[in-house]
Order: C-alpha cells, then sequence, then structure tokens
C-alpha cells in the first residue's frame, strides 16, 4: 500500500525543509525526499554554511597574524594547522543538518532519502540507495531540487585541480597560486579564504567588473579593497582551454573583446561562473512541466507549475538564487496552499558578500534607478567617521542609501564594511514599510555603535548629516 500525504516536497535544502516545516506546522502530513544521507542541502552542506565557517577561520588566522600586535597583543609565531580548521567546518554542518533532522523528528515530517521521480501531480517514486523503489502518493508536489554550479565549456572537473566550490571547501593543502574563474559572490568568498592562508590569489571576470549586479560605486571600491589584500584581478577576459600538468593546470586565456591569448599557470584552477537550475532525472519534461530555456521553470503567484498540483520554489524558479529567498519562497507556496496569503517581494530580498569587509545590499543599485528614469538622491557615510568603527580599527568603507528626490521614500541600500550583512536588515525593515531616509536619520541609534553609520547616512540623504 502506498503512503499517501498532503504535500511531498522534492529537496531538503533551505527552501524544502523550510517548506516541509512549515507545511506540518499547518497541520498537513508531509513527507521530503532528499538524495543526500543529511538534510540542509547545498547550503548547509557544500555551499553556505561551510565556506561561512572557512572564513571566520581563515579571517582570525589572518587577523592573528596580522593585526593583533597593532593593538597591543603579542602571540608570537602563528602556525596554520589547515586539517584541524577543515574539522572544525565539518563539525559545524554536522551539527547543523543534525539540527534539521531533529526539526523533522519534532514536526513529524517523513524523511525519504533516495532519488525523486515526478509521476504526476498526485504520485512520485523514490529509489532508495539499494534500488528500493516506493511510490508516495501525494495531494501536492513541490520542487525544491536548488541549483549546482554552471560548467565552463572545455574545463573538466575533477573536484582536486579544477574544482568548483564544492571542491574548494576541501582543498588538501594551501595552492601557491590559485586561479578563480569568475569574480562573482562565490569566488570572491573563496578566494579570500586561500588568499588569508598564503595563497596568491588571481581572479579572472569575462565582464570588465567584478560581483555583475551590484551597485557599481560600491563594486569599484570593492575592487580597490581586495585588491590591497593582495588578490589580482584580469577583467575582460575569457578561458578557452585548460590543460591538467603533473604540479597543476595551465590556462589560456584571451580577452573578451578579442586579442592575443596568454597562459595563465596554477595549483588549483576554481570554477565560480554561477549557478543554473538543477531539475536533473526529475521526470519533469514527462508529465509536462515547462521549463525555459535556461532551465528555469515558471510559476505563478502562487508558485504552481502550468501543471496542477505541481509547485516549484527556489532557484529552480526566477529571482536571486539565494538560501533566504528559498526558504520565503517555501513558507509563501504552503501558506497559499493552506489557504493563507503568501507573499515574496524579491526587491527586499538582501545580498550580501562575506568577505572582509563585507557587502551587502537591497533594493535599487544607481544604475537600475538610472535605467528606469527614477529620479532619486543618495545619502552616504564612512565607517571612518564612526566613532565605533574607528575604536576597534574597522573603518574601510561605507554606507550608501538611495531615496525618491520627491518623496523621501529609500528605494536601496549599499554597505560594504564591518557587519554589514547584519546593518543591511534595518534598512529592509524601513522600506518593508514604505519609510524614507529621513525616517532612518531621526530613529535614535545607540552610540557608539556600527549602525550609527546607517543613521548618518540616512541624514545625509534627507537633512545632511551630522558626523562629516
Amino acid at each position: 500500500m502506498a503512503d499517501s500525504y498532503d504535500l511531498v516536497v522534492i529537496g531538503a535544502g533551505p527552501g524544502g525543509y523550510v517548506a516541509a516545516i512549515r507545511a506540518a506546522q499547518l497541520g498537513m502530513k508531509v513527507a521530503c525526499v532528499e538524495k543526500r544521507a543529511t538534510l540542509g542541502g547545498t547550503c548547509l552542506n557544500v555551499g553556505c554554511i561551510p565556506s561561512k565557517a572557512l572564513l571566520s577561520s581563515s579571517e582570525k588566522y589572518a587577523e592573528t597574524q596580522d593585526h593583533l600586535k597593532d593593538i597591543g597583543i603579542d602571540v608570537g609565531s602563528v602556525k596554520l594547522n589547515l586539517k584541524q580548521m577543515m574539522a572544525n567546518k565539518a563539525s559545524v554542518v554536522e551539527q547543523l543538518t543534525g539540527g534539521v533532522a531533529f526539526l523533522f523528528k519534532k514536526n513529524k515530517i517523513d524523511w525519504k532519502t533516495g532519488s525523486a521521480v515526478v509521476k504526476s501531480a498526485t504520485e512520485v517514486e523514490v529509489t532508495g540507495e539499494k534500488g528500493k523503489k516506493e511510490v508516495l502518493k501525494t495531494e501536492r508536489v513541490l520542487i525544491a531540487t536548488g541549483s549546482e554550479p554552471t560548467p565552463l565549456p572545455g574545463l573538466e572537473i575533477d573536484e582536486k585541480k579544477i574544482v568548483t566550490s564544492t571542491g574548494a571547501l576541501d582543498i588538501a593543502k594551501v595552492p601557491d597560486h590559485l586561479v578563480v574563474i569568475g569574480g562573482g559572490v562565490i569566488g570572491l568568498e573563496m578566494a579570500s579564504v586561500w588568499a588569508r592562508l598564503g595563497s596568491k590569489v588571481t581572479v579572472v571576470e569575462f565582464l570588465d567588473r567584478i560581483v555583475p549586479g551590484m551597485d557599481g560605486e560600491v563594486a569599484k571600491k570593492f575592487q580597490r579593497v581586495l585588491q590591497k589584500q593582495g588578490m589580482a584581478f584580469k577583467l575582460g577576459t575569457k578561458v578557452t582551454a585548460a590543460k591538467k600538468t603533473k604540479s597543476g593546470v595551465t590556462l589560456t586565456a584571451e580577452p573578451a573583446k578579442g586579442g592575443d591569448s596568454e597562459n595563465i599557470e596554477a595549483d588549483v584552477v576554481l570554477v565560480a561562473i554561477g549557478r543554473r537550475p538543477f531539475t536533473e532525472g526529475l521526470g519533469l519534461d514527462k508529465v509536462g512541466v515547462e521549463m525555459d530555456k535556461r532551465g528555469f521553470i515558471p510559476v505563478d503567484a502562487d508558485f504552481e507549475t502550468n501543471v496542477p498540483g505541481i509547485f516549484a520554489i527556489g532557484d529552480v524558479i526566477l529571482g536571486p538564487m539565494l538560501a533566504h529567498k528559498a526558504e520565503e519562497d517555501g513558507v509563501a507556496a504552503v501558506e497559499t496552499m493552506a489557504g493563507q496569503s503568501g507573499h515574496v517581494d524579491y526587491n527586499l530580498v538582501p545580498g550580501i558578500v562575506y568577505t572582509w569587509p563585507e557587502v551587502a545590499s537591497i533594493g535599487k543599485t544607481e544604475e537600475q534607478l538610472k535605467e528606469a528614469g527614477v529620479e532619486y538622491k543618495t545619502g552616504s557615510f564612512p565607517f571612518s567617521a564612526n566613532a565605533r568603527a574607528k575604536s576597534v580599527g574597522m573603518t574601510e568603507g561605507f554606507v550608501k542609501i538611495l531615496a525618491d528626490k520627491k518623496t523621501d521614500a529609500v528605494l536601496g541600500a549599499h554597505i560594504m564594511g564591518p557587519e554589514a550583512g547584519n546593518l543591511i536588515h534595518e534598512v529592509a525593515a524601513v522600506m518593508a514599510f514604505g519609510g524614507s531616509s529621513e525616517d532612518i536619520g531621526r530613529i535614535c541609534h545607540g552610540h557608539p555603535t556600527l549602525s550609527e553609520a546607517v543613521k548618518e547616512a540616512g541624514l545625509a540623504a534627507s537633512t545632511g548629516a551630522i558626523h562629516i
């Protein structure tokens, strides 16, 4: 007799597991199918969480090695224990994936380990590790299978010498020279880790700028900061071939607009040119689910595909390919299924780069506002003029707020500096409630705090900053 459910979720990443938990809270009988032996998807296993553990560890290493003496702390010689650093990363992952398993048990969600094939809107076939098949009967199916690294033609990934972000988390020895193909968030975060641990890092980017989509002013200043940290950049450059050698990899690169080629020798090459939806093997084409030419699944306002009863969220649909966006999708989708009102405003999804300094943004960039013909004003405030930043020696960066020239409504914010990923959420809350830059500037902020830089940027966009 086949098991029967109100909802079968395929994929246990942030979108899938959060959707499963919320659905169970709303009274649905839920099963979640995951092909990994652990829950949490790419994010917890080989993405957000392990990368942040390494970013934190490498940051502490660099600070101990280069900066503690400046504030009167002498520690003698500093030695890297890469094996222990990797063990700590693995421990963090184990704790968090185990935490999701606990939440599944607490909410009485059936966890099915195996590969899923959608047979219809009411039937999902699961093939376990030993080939055993079981059929799950369901009222609805939710696709939450996430994404995978986009491959680069001519470069064969072996996760040893030519790696994706997954392999970059487990390099056994600090490379003498790491070449990162792609100047986006993932590439720059991994570049930061290995640069701090001693690698020479070269970033090769096809476009003439890094972090495409980020506010242009922030991107330029961000690149300058990374260059001061030792990273080299080859912008407007494309990689056309790769040859593995005994000692590493020889890349062939040439100007994106045409020109003479050059060879770049590397110990390890990280391919980080983006991610693409992962829907392989789900059988969606056989049940008639539409996908666009890039592999994304079109959905309506309720996250339902063209096939009634089959829904999709997260990286497999359009919108920012971010874990927290997938979580919001999942909650909105299942609340709608339960007769409630679910909605996600993709303009209010923060984007964060966990380098040092951090970079965070929300809403529109200056370039987007100019293209849309929106009249706007800006207010900026540097961390070098912030008392808390000065006292803790973290003065790199600034806060920039964009507001409507006529109404003063906040349209976007961009922060490069200490704790940018936390500070951006004040602006997110103000924007969610339709607030203005003057509202931010007139809210009493504790002193001395980094958040005062946000207040001052709000003042700079409205009545005028005080401390500069």
